[in-house]
């Protein structure tokens, strides 16, 4: 409850214009703000007094955590989810460090993508291809139910989930092979998409429909490097995340790390503001929250680096910068995400007030989850 009342106060007065000027006792209302813009992942089942990821979170002020079964760095099966009892023991531990409650997430999806599986002793639902084969929305209705009761009773908030790309290449390297897209039809895409989204919020958990603004017909896999769809793409794509917005369904939009000449003929979507804020925000009127794709996959940070991504990204117009901290591992990326970003507003590249627009975005969806566990 005292951290419901600290949003519910904090909230207040960053909205009503009295800025909280920064005290000897405390952080300044600039460092609050950039740190809620971060979400990072971390290494740890459990957590030791000397996690990095603890440093991110008191004194940083991060906002979020991603969560992953693997560790790709050190190719092992050992990262943050065991079992039923270890990940609400660590989720718990998450949150008790945070002064503002911590987004937590998690990548959910069903079928090949999935986080907490099986053999860990969680339910398991189909993948999103074999959803959309059903022919039944309410089969995904009531995959998006089961995996919301599963992330909620782990302490998890926030499912990087459902894929909404278009199945438009039928040897997509990170869609289709993984049947990860729920049609090669728009429509059937949104229908069954807002079905899962419809199951995930039955149990309070927020979605993110992912990957704006379209990943379905790439050849490439954005993970590894640069990924052009400009000759491949096609502008039905946009349709499910047209049509689940203007059903007030979407909480929160990933970009994908895709260049599309189309759209933008100089940056990928993550780092388009012709995409972000001229497509999603003015065109399709998109209030919800935009979170970059890891921000450590190559597509971005091995073509612009990572003070130039951030400040892309930033500039774009995305409100929550992803660092998986999965490809690569380091210890205290948060902190160095948040020196980045603040350094940027030091240096007059990033202003103040973009800064609090994707706060105020931040702290309405946060106050909206403490809401609903009233």
């Amino acid at each position: 409850m005292r951290k419901l009342i600290f949003i519910h106060v904090l909230a207040v007065i960053i909205l009503s214009g009295c800025a909280a000027k920064k005290s000897s006792n405390g952080p300044s209302e600039l460092d609050i703000m950039i740190g809620q813009m971060v979400m990072v992942g971390f290494r740890g089942l459990q957590l030791n007094a000397d996690n990095p990821v603890i440093r991110d979170i008191r004194e940083a002020h991060i906002g979020g955590v991603i969560l992953f079964s693997k560790d790709c760095a050190l190719n092992s099966t050992v990262r943050n989810i065991e079992g039923p009892a270890q990940i609400s023991m660590l989720t718990s531990g998450l949150q008790s460090y945070a002064a503002t409650p911590l987004f937590i997430a998690v990548d959910q999806e069903g079928g090949v993508i999935k986080r907490l599986t099986g053999e860990m002793g969680f339910q398991e639902t189909l993948s999103a291809a074999e959803l959309g084969n059903s022919g039944d929305p309410q089969r995904a209705y009531r995959a998006g139910k089961i995996t919301g009761r599963t992330l909620r009773t782990a302490g998890i908030n926030m499912d990087f989930a459902p894929v909404v790309d278009v199945n438009r290449n039928a040897s997509n390297p990170v869609i289709a092979a993984l049947q990860r897209s729920f049609s090669d039809d728009p429509r059937i895409v949104a229908r069954f998409a807002e079905a899962f989204i419809d199951g995930l919020h039955s149990e309070g958990i927020l979605s993110c429909m992912k990957h704006f603004p379209g990943h379905g017909s790439s050849r490439g896999d954005s993970h590894l490097g640069f990924t052009d769809v400009t000759e491949y793409w096609d502008s039905s794509e946009l349709y499910p995340f047209q049509k689940i917005i203007q059903d007030n369904k979407a909480d929160m939009i990933m970009t994908a790390h895709v260049f599309n000449a189309k759209l933008d003929r100089k940056y990928p979507a993550t780092l388009s503001r012709r995409v972000i804020q001229g497509i999603l925000r003015r065109g399709m009127g998109f209030q919800g929250l935009v979170v970059t794709d890891d921000m450590q996959m190559q597509a971005v940070s091995g073509e612009y680096g990572f003070k130039e991504g951030v400040y892309r990204a930033v500039k774009a117009g995305a409100d929550i910068l992803l660092f998986g901290n999965n490809l690569i591992f380091e210890p205290g990326l948060g902190t160095k995400a948040v020196a980045t970003l603040k350094q940027l507003v030091h240096e007059g590249k990033v202003t103040e007030l973009r800064i609090r627009q994707s706060y105020e975005r931040i702290m309405r969806v946060k106050e909206g989850l403490a809401d609903d566990r009233k």
